[in-house]
């Protein structure tokens, strides 16, 4: 598939969600049920699984793995910032802040394998041990914050950080999963990507980007400019091996994750927006991603 399509089936997944809530009886109600399915069982099962099959090597890879780390926590203080924009809606802010930082893991990890093959799904597994906790952490925050919620009993609830942390101790400790379980996993996981994104689609209210235009945009700036010409500079001047600037620069320009959309639902905030930018994000990065990749390989 070129590359400029490589994110066109996940966009028409969105599209399929959104018919089908708006234009037939699987309506809103199928569709709430189908979100807590997927936050709550469907990702955490692919997050743990994906981290557990695939061995890191946290000393070998520390430049490539702190460079990940430097370019999502840039995005969190970038978003954090325009809090202090005058003008910012604070709950808008509180809910769309995550799709600045966050990423589509499930897109990361099909790309890096087509990328670099096995050491690219490897090196991509190490990123999501190491920034997916971070994102979601920093995702938590402004929501916990906005809606009144307990900080820390949000974290510890919060099922994407407790998959990814025990996938993270489990591969650390060298277990290896039961061929039966390994299988279940992965078809559970495998039923994550599509159920979720069609249920970003089914949350879709493409009106409401209009209540934040301004945010959404300085967000979108963030997710798709800011952060791959940050990695860029990094894939270059710490001169990675080839395959890892590859993965890293994808990484910085993946599109948002679908589950923000999810997050922002589940914890009370303007879901509607958030199904606004993850739709948006996916379509610049339908261009973005491949862009970001020929421009590494113009740099070299």
């Amino acid at each position: 598939m070129p590359d400029v399509l490589l994110l066109l089936p996940d966009f028409a997944l969105i599209v399929c969600g959104y018919l089908i809530c708006r234009y037939t009886a699987l309506d809103r109600p199928v569709w709430d049920a189908t979100e807590r399915l997927v936050y709550y069982l469907l990702f955490p099962a692919l997050l743990f699984n994906a981290i557990v099959r695939n061995p890191l090597s946290l000393g070998t890879a520390f430049s490539f793995g702190g460079a990940g780390l430097l370019v999502v926590c840039c995005g969190v203080v970038l978003a954090y910032a325009l809090r202090y924009v005058p003008g910012v809606d604070e709950r808008l802010h509180a809910s769309g802040a995550q799709t600045a930082f966050r990423f589509n893991s499930y897109v990361g990890l099909a790309l890096a394998e087509r990328l670099a093959g096995a050491p690219g799904l490897a090196s991509q597994a190490l990123l999501l041990s190491l920034c997916v906790p971070v994102c979601n952490i920093a995702a938590v925050w402004p929501l916990a914050r906005q809606g009144g919620h307990g900080y820390l009993r949000e974290l510890a609830r919060n099922p994407l950080i407790v998959a990814t942390l025990a996938g993270l101790v489990a591969n650390l400790a060298g277990l290896k999963l039961p061929e039966l379980a390994s299988i279940t996993l992965s078809r559970m996981g495998a039923a994550a990507l599509p159920l979720g994104l069609m249920a970003v689609g089914a949350g879709l209210r493409f009106g409401a980007l209009r209540e934040g235009p301004g945010l959404a945009a300085a967000l979108m700036l963030i997710r798709h400019l800011l952060l791959p010409a940050l990695a860029l500079l990094l894939a270059i001047g710490l001169q990675l091996p080839p395959a890892q600037q590859a993965v890293l620069v994808a990484f910085s320009a993946l599109p948002t994750a679908s589950s923000a959309y999810v997050l922002a639902t589940r914890m009370g905030g303007h879901g509607s927006y958030v199904a606004g930018l993850v739709t948006v994000s996916t379509l610049i990065g339908m261009v973005g991603l491949p862009s970001a990749l020929a421009m590494l390989a113009w740099l070299r």
